[in-house]
């Protein structure tokens, strides 16, 4: 198969990687990445689709993607350590921002924990699986699900600038991704900073996981609420803003 002209090895001498596989329909790149890393598959390995019939997003919700209109990939690595995978989906939807900057009509937003957007339409998604042997981590797999174009079927979605080709959007995606996942710690001040710069909630009202307003995240990537009489961290659950009335 090719990706938009190219063969898997074009891809893998443009972006660098020691291994890109190519599938034209796949139910989840994240099952295939999974498959992969079980038999051994290096750090770098990228999974790549045209097209997911059961893209998986957090809760076990599943979704459906166009054929072309997007990108749909996962990203397997293999830290040393593991103690950046708590921020990770945070890191790599700050990396993707910074990169789809230069594609979208204004500056990318971002909603915790795994979110992108533009303006109040959804660009993007990220979703990462860790799995682990004895206490040790023996792979992650780094989802992003991006709109290239803007689903026809969906109000509440968003795409890239017209004209913006998946190979140019690979090409800043794939670095940014990668060292966001080589990072370890909590977030660092410049990280949350740039959070908060980009942050879609902030100020709002929400109310799952909690009735409150949205007051930022912490550095090991906990959702803040301000209640009526404090401010609580949440480090699960979803990000429900009160509708505008």
């Amino acid at each position: 198969m090719r990706f938009d002209g190219a063969t898997h090895e074009v891809i893998q001498q443009l972006l660098g990687l020691p291994r890109v596989e190519l599938l034209e329909s796949t139910t989840s790149t994240l099952d295939v990445a999974h498959r992969l890393a079980a038999r051994g598959a290096p750090a770098g390995t990228l999974v790549l689709a045209n097209e997911q019939t059961a893209g998986r997003g957090r809760g076990g919700k599943t979704w459906q993607s166009s054929s072309g209109a997007g990108l749909w990939l996962t990203l397997i690595e293999r830290p040393t350590e593991s103690s950046g995978l708590g921020v990770l989906s945070l890191r790599v939807g700050l990396a993707a921002a910074e990169a789809l900057d230069r594609f979208a009509s204004e500056p990318i937003r971002l909603k915790w924990p795994n979110d992108l957007y533009i303006d109040q339409g959804k660009l993007a998604g990220v979703l990462v699986e860790a799995r682990w042997r004895e206490q040790a981590v023996e792979w992650v797999a780094i989802g992003l699900g991006v709109n290239v174009k803007a689903p026809q079927d969906m109000e509440a979605a968003a795409g890239l600038e017209r004209g913006t080709a998946r190979l140019d959007v690979l090409s800043e995606l794939i670095p940014a991704i990668r060292a966001a996942a080589s990072a370890t710690g909590p977030l660092r001040p410049e990280e949350l900073e740039e959070f908060n710069a980009r942050d879609l909630a902030r100020g709002r009202t929400c109310v799952e996981p909690a009735r409150g307003r949205v007051a930022g995240i912490t550095p090991e990537g906990e959702l803040l609420v301000a209640l009526a009489d404090s401010v609580a961290p949440f480090r699960s659950g979803s990000l429900v803003l009160e509708k505008a009335r």
